[in-house]
């Protein structure tokens, strides 16, 4: 198995994140209640909110456990990028389900990157997009600070697609 490309394991799940990368924290109202929970956890967990979103998903295991290999594909044609993980660690919680996956050999980026959901006190989902991350491939140091631009554009395009997914849910026949 090919190890992770930093050292800092986990900060995702635990925090703080490290000093010396980008950090990342996006947070998008997705649901409110338990059902919503369930079905938005269900869809992170399972690969579905990336794929509705337009990445492409290749993975040794239908649902996010500790040990999966991702590989997550973005772009068109030949300015498609992969981007191989491992799921490091996974929250199937009462009130918080997810996961983080850190970089492996080959990714375009180096550090760790978490999806979770949250049902809050008051009764709201919250889902939030967590990474801290540097460059690795020579063109993502090239691109520099449009990267984490991108980076931002798409977490906020997940809670995007994780609401919709959330709302059709709720609104699907029984």
């Amino acid at each position: 198995m090919s190890a992770l490309t930093y050292s800092e394991v986990g900060a995702t799940r635990l925090g703080p994140l490290p000093d010396g990368y980008h950090h990342l924290h996006h947070r998008t109202r997705v649901g409110r209640g338990r059902a919503d929970l369930a079905a938005a956890g269900a869809a992170v967990t399972d690969w579905r909110m990336h794929r509705s979103s337009g990445a492409g998903i290749r993975a040794s295991a239908a649902r996010a456990v500790a040990g999966v290999l991702v590989r997550v594909s973005l772009g068109i044609g030949p300015f498609r990028f992969t981007a191989p993980c491992r799921v490091i660690w996974v929250a199937y919680e009462s009130d918080r389900i997810g996961f983080g996956y850190g970089t492996l050999p080959g990714h375009p980026e180096c550090g760790e990157e978490s999806f979770v959901v949250e049902l809050t006190d008051d009764g709201t989902v919250w889902f939030t997009v967590t990474a801290f991350s540097r460059p690795a491939a020579w063109y993502c140091r090239l691109a520099g600070p449009v990267v984490p631009v991108l980076q931002r554009w798409y977490a906020r395009r997940l809670g995007t697609t994780l609401r919709r997914i959330v709302a059709e849910g709720r609104n699907a026949p029984v």
